[in-house]
């Protein structure tokens, strides 16, 4: 249906109104149009609105605090208020633009740019990445690509950096469970690898990565990466005769002793 973002002096029914009057047929423009005409203080308020097609319609109010500002370009809106300077909505625009990557990727980076031209007078407490699938299926909980909230925190886009890094890596993971499932050894592998790379010190996407290798008959590989997760957690060791009995890693009792003696092994 759409999208909406709602800041400054929040009336919340812009949000469940605005989608409904979507759903209806109602492109962005006239809905924002008609919730506004019937607000009785629209002044306050700064909403933004995508449709389904790609129209944009955005408001800021005239009593919105300065420095509050919007522009909307093509297929995105960025809006901003009580700031400590002008120029936040450009820096975000031009950001987003220019950015690359996945869509949460590039929101955050526009909100980095905005931080750091100056952000909120009264400085940084929360930040928050919703995306969805362009098409709804009937899977909900698979149809929410990235929902993270940094609720209160001193460095809320430092932490929201940090877990969308952590689920971007924990995506791979996914896609490495369902090849390992599978039997599809090498997209596995290369799954883990990914996830491994944005986590390097991640013990469980270490340990994964150390499973795909042992199942690809790569033992040499596997070992010292086993090694260095026992060595940081002895509990790990536990789990691999676990996954033995539950086929999930293809290793008999030579290849499982040369698991469980990496660490002595690399030690000497």
């Amino acid at each position: 249906m759409g999208a909406i973002a709602t800041q400054s002096f929040i009336e919340v029914r812009y949000g469940a109104s605005g989608l409904d009057l979507m759903a209806s047929g109602l492109s962005a423009p006239r809905t924002l149009d008609a919730l506004l005409a019937a607000d009785a203080n629209p002044g306050v308020r700064q909403v933004a609105m995508i449709d389904a097609s790609g129209q944009v319609a955005v408001h800021t109010g005239e009593n919105c605090i300065q420095y509050a500002g919007h522009l909307a370009g093509r297929n995105f809106s960025v809006q901003s208020n009580l700031m400590i300077k002008p120029g936040v909505p450009q820096a975000m625009a031009e950001t987003f633009q220019q950015a690359r990557g996945s869509l949460a990727e590039r929101m955050l980076t526009a909100l980095e740019a905005a931080q750091s031209t100056g952000g909120d007078l009264r400085g940084k407490q929360s930040a928050a990445i919703l995306v969805v699938s362009g098409k709804a299926s009937s899977r909900p909980w698979e149809d929410r690509l990235v929902d993270l909230h940094i609720e209160d925190h001193k460095q809320p886009l430092k932490e929201l950096r940090r877990l969308l890094t952590l689920n971007t890596a924990y995506e791979h993971m996914n896609q490495g469970d369902h090849a390992l499932e599978s039997g599809d050894i090498d997209a596995a592998l290369e799954q883990y690898g990914q996830a491994q790379a944005l986590e390097p010190d991640n013990l469980e996407m270490k340990f994964w990565h150390a499973v795909s290798l042992v199942n690809a008959g790569r033992i040499d590989a596997a070992a010292p990466i086993f090694a260095a997760i026992f060595r940081a957690d002895e509990r790990w060791r536990e789990l691999v005769p676990r996954l033995v009995q539950a086929g999930l890693l293809v290793a008999d009792e030579a290849v499982l002793e040369r698991i469980d003696a990496a660490d002595t092994s690399v030690r000497r």
